[in-house]
């Protein structure tokens, strides 16, 4: 995984392990990797790892069972569903309607543009 310099590298991670919840890679209810697997994977410092864990446990996404592991709650795609959908609101909406504006886009052409993106890249799942 390749990490910006912009976000916290364990905001980052987060935002892994919720994508892949999202695209049904680790389903609702489903065991996750442990801290050491994830870390080895990502090639990151454990103690960030566990500090992803941490946030993502605050938030309700993945529950500790005791003496058996972490795993993804059974809200966790509302949850994360529901506050992307609030930052992309109000952090990245903005930005593509000033961009819209400016360079004269039509909503048709971006329709057909996302339209393409989403069969070529997410084909096979179905959210």
């Amino acid at each position: 995984m390749e990490f910006r310099d912009k976000q916290a590298i364990y905001l980052q991670i987060a935002d892994y392990v919720c994508e892949q919840i999202l695209l049904k890679k680790w389903n609702l209810g489903d065991k996750i990797l442990s801290i050491r697997e994830l870390a080895v994977l990502l090639e990151v410092n454990p103690n960030t790892v566990a500090r992803t864990y941490d946030f993502l446990q605050q938030r309700g996404i993945i529950v500790n069972k005791r003496g058996i592991g972490l795993f993804v709650d059974a809200e966790a795609g509302q949850l994360i569903r529901a506050f992307r959908r609030e930052q992309f609101m109000e952090n990245e909406l903005p930005v593509f309607f000033r961009n819209i504006y400016l360079l004269d886009l039509d909503f048709e052409a971006i329709k057909k543009k996302y339209d393409q993106f989403v069969q070529e890249n997410f084909k096979n799942i179905k959210l």
